[in-house]
């Protein structure tokens, strides 16, 4: 079954006012030289302002940004609508409507204009900025960055321990040795380390270790 629609005091308080408000600023116009449709778009501009005006004034309040220029544009649209219900009111000879009144209704277009287009194209207040995150850290290097964070200093390394001393076979020191006392012989002076190591074929440090046990 379809739904009935139930009357809202509230929302019909509002139709009446409205469409009142809007008699009121179309009869303004039409006294101030504006007639047949732009008579009926000067309620719809003033309405409109309003709203918008009304809307950017929410939205700067929620996000906590100054929302001056949202107050001065909402004042305006307030002030025109109630200008004209005061106007109507018999406090004015819409026969004979005073030269600053048509000025005012005249450049009510732009001004309406200028106002919507701030309010629209004005940028929209951003969030919180998002925070990119960073690289992970170790546990100790987090509590290392906080304040009054003390963190021990890692143990030093064991120092390396030398390599050990080459040994030669006795057999080879032997054989070194008369190949020493052979270059003594043939030149007058103790071999040197790397003739020994030729004449050995051996490795540097075996031949130095060798050299030594010939001292």
């Amino acid at each position: 079954m379809p739904r009935l629609v139930r009357p809202d005091a509230v929302l019909v308080q509002a139709v009446i006012a409205g469409a009142l408000s809007f008699a009121h600023l179309h009869d303004l116009a039409e006294a101030a030289g504006q007639h047949g449709w732009k008579a009926w778009a000067y309620p719809v501009s003033v309405d409109l302002l309003l709203v918008a005006a009304w809307h950017r004034l929410r939205s700067l309040r929620d996000a906590g940004e100054p929302a001056g220029s949202a107050w001065s544009w909402f004042v305006v649209a307030l002030a025109a609508s109630l200008g004209a219900n005061v106007a109507t009111a018999g406090l004015l000879d819409l026969g004979d409507v005073p030269d600053w009144l048509r000025i005012l209704v005249a450049g009510w277009p732009a001004l309406a204009f200028l106002g919507g287009t701030l309010l629209v194209h004005r940028p929209t207040p951003s969030s919180e900025p998002e925070t990119v995150p960073g690289p992970e850290l170790p546990p100790a290097v987090e509590r290392a960055t906080e304040p009054g964070v003390q963190v021990a200093s890692a143990p030093a390394l064991p120092a390396p321990e030398p390599a050990a001393a080459v040994s030669a076979p006795p057999a080879l020191v032997a054989h070194a040795q008369k190949i020493a006392a052979d270059h003594r012989a043939r030149t007058g002076s103790a071999i040197d380390t790397e003739t020994l190591r030729a004449r050995l074929g051996v490795p540097s440090p075996m031949a130095e270790a060798i050299a030594a046990q010939l001292v």
